[in-house]
């Protein structure tokens, strides 16, 4: 060691250096609001998108479609109200003290093949290989409910719960599952799970009221006899599927729980003992903060729910799932980074129970590959992220604690509004819930549209050279009539899937001829944008000269270049392509009117109708 090195430490620091002393931020200006708004400012300046009222934030807010505005920076000035403690009403920071600390949150499987058989053999899979309890689709779409006991052959299901799912079958998939336990001896006390009573989900399915006596009787029974056990479970996928918002999913669960209370109350339940039978079912979704905030603003509604019923305030049962709206038939492997993000949101958020959807859940009756991926997406997250070993670790977040308290507000305020029409149930007759929801759900194909809602795989970056995934079909939907069904994607899979039927039928895709302008970076950029674009409906694209188009196999064109070079050629090039047989011309850039030219394509133009027009032209058959 040198004398240097000795004085200095191996570091290069001085040997005798209190680190306490260390300002690690100490070369740096200290940051305060004003200065953050002058260099993002002076950003926007460069980008041409700095707002006329001097503003930053207005320029960079976003707004959920419940209306909520997020903004770009939150501060210590957020008036969000204290979040409280974890276990302490109003639960905002979760139902337990302890969080999922010590035991993570349960790992809940879906099984949804009718084949019983199978079902058995991939739910012993599952509960090998991590997976904690059950979530068994039985009845009509799902396996028959008299051979429930060979869907549960060698299952020790008086260790993994079992929650039913049945629709309006619930009461003869209850009673099968009861004679299961009885017949394997297992005592009351130890049967758990959930029986997955829901009338007023299926009445949202399937547009026909149920009478909720059924449910009522199966809850009293279970207060009664079997402690462990659930008999409710209040679902609000059903709104969530319907193209609803964040808001509008909470305050339909919220209403929907508040009809169960009155009825299991009035047949002689105390609101604490009504309110332990319910267990309220969540989609979450790839936007990981709306997700975080949606679980948090959950419990503190159903807290508040509880005490004005006249008891003290009750945790809420979650279960969550990872959104079926947002998943894709198209590049379906995409669909392991959605739902990782939505089991992170709803791990985050504090649910008690966490279902991820296999990727190829929209495409079939999902295969082992899947769902191993599905249940090892929750194994990470548990066990080496260790999402759960911190409790509630989004409070505190400025971000996180107002978007919570303005989406509990939000929800609330719908939620009283269903309840002067009359409560949940009058509110679906009525259609007041069918029209809010698809009120949303028309903004939101919108922004799909225009790709403002970008779906990576979808409607930005498409793989046309993706191998097919085949998969079992999946039953026929078992209720409708009711609430639609949407998914995120299914636009332009239509578009894809009538351009595939092109190649099938001509052995050719569908394409479109990039002319382009300029020199290779002048054309690059706009060329890729169209290029994409075009992708996006299942056409290919081609690119060259204008001498060249003759020979390209197509009859539309898009021109890419600059504006320089559009306003100097691009009406000169469109009349030769139209001279030269093409019967639509596109330009990709800023909308112009340039002679020649059909219509211009641009990032947040409709690029459904865009594609839609284009095959329209190409002669491709719907």
């Amino acid at each position: 060691m040198t004398a240097s090195q000795a004085s200095t430490g191996a570091s290069g620091m001085p040997a005798d250096a209190d680190l306490d002393d260390l300002a690690l931020a100490g070369d740096f200006p200290a940051g305060d609001l004003e200065r953050w708004r002058a260099l993002v400012e002076a950003v926007l300046a460069k980008s041409g998108a700095a707002p006329g009222d001097g503003a930053p934030e207005s320029a960079l807010a976003t707004e959920t479609y419940d209306g909520i505005t997020v903004q770009p920076l939150y501060t210590a000035a957020c008036d969000a109200p204290e979040a409280g403690l974890p276990g302490l009403a109003p639960f905002v920071r979760g139902g337990r003290p302890e969080g999922g600390v010590l035991t993570g949150w349960d790992v809940r499987q879906l099984h949804a093949d009718p084949d019983p058989a199978a079902t058995n053999a991939a739910a012993i899979a599952d509960l090998e290989n991590g997976v904690t309890s059950l979530w068994l689709t039985v009845g009509a779409g799902g396996v028959p409910v008299d051979a429930l006991g060979e869907a549960l052959h060698g299952v020790h299901i008086d260790l993994a719960p079992v929650v039913l799912d049945a629709g309006a079958d619930y009461p003869a998939a209850a009673e099968a599952l009861l004679a299961l336990h009885a017949e394997r001896s297992i005592p009351a006390s130890q049967l758990s799970g959930n029986f997955g009573a829901d009338p007023i989900a299926v009445h949202a399915r399937s547009g026909q009221r149920h009478d909720l006596d059924p449910a009522v009787r199966l809850a009293t029974r279970t207060a009664r006899e079997f402690p462990k056990a659930r008999a409710i479970v209040v679902d609000a996928q059903p709104y969530h599927d319907a193209g609803g918002s964040d808001a509008q999913e909470l305050a339909c669960s919220i209403a929907a729980g508040v009809e169960y209370l009155r009825v299991l109350t009035d047949a002689g339940l105390d609101v604490g003992t009504a309110a332990a039978q319910l267990e309220f079912r969540y989609a979450a979704s790839a936007d990981q903060f709306l997700s975080i905030a949606k679980f948090r603003a959950a419990r503190r509604l159903w807290a508040r729910v509880t005490e004005v019923a006249g008891g003290s305030p009750h945790p809420q049962r979650q279960h969550a799932v990872t959104s079926a709206a947002m998943m894709a038939r198209r590049d379906p492997w995409v669909n392991m980074l959605r739902t990782t993000l939505a089991c992170f949101g709803a791990g985050i958020g504090g649910a008690d129970a966490i279902t991820v959807r296999p990727f190829d859940a929209a495409i079939g009756v999902p295969d082992a590959f899947a769902r191993r991926i599905a249940r090892n997406t929750q194994s990470v997250l548990l066990e080496e992220s260790k999402v759960a070993g911190v409790i509630d670790p989004a409070g505190g977040s400025w971000y996180v604690e107002k978007l919570t308290d303005e989406l509990a507000h939000t929800a609330w305020n719908w939620f009283t509004e269903i309840e002067r029409g009359g409560g949940l149930i009058t509110a679906l007759e009525s259609g007041q819930v069918a029209d809010a929801l698809a009120e949303t759900w028309q903004r939101r194909q919108a922004n799909l549209a225009t790709r403002a809602d970008p779906l990576t795989g979808v409607s930005e970056f498409p793989d046309l050279a993706e191998e097919p995934i085949n998969r079992k079909p999946l039953p026929a939907e078992r209720e409708t009539g009711g609430l639609p069904k949407v998914r995120y994607p299914q636009g332009y899979e239509v578009l894809r899937d009538r351009a595939d039927a092109h190649l099938s039928a001509t052995g050719a895709r569908p394409k479109v001829f990039l002319l382009t302008l300029g020199s290779l970076a002048e054309y690059t950029a706009r060329a890729t944008f169209a290029a994409n674009l075009f992708q996006a409906g299942g056409i290919e694209t081609v690119s060259g000269t204008l001498e060249e188009f003759a020979g390209s196999g197509t009859a539309v064109a898009c021109l890419c270049g600059t504006e320089a070079g559009y306003a100097e050629h691009a009406a000169e090039l469109a009349t030769a392509l139209h001279e030269r047989g093409a019967v639509r011309v596109l330009l990709a850039g800023k909308p112009r009117d340039y002679d020649g030219v059909d219509e211009c394509v641009f990032t947040g133009c409709n690029a459904l109708r865009a594609l839609t027009d284009t095959l329209d032209a190409l002669g491709v058959a719907e």
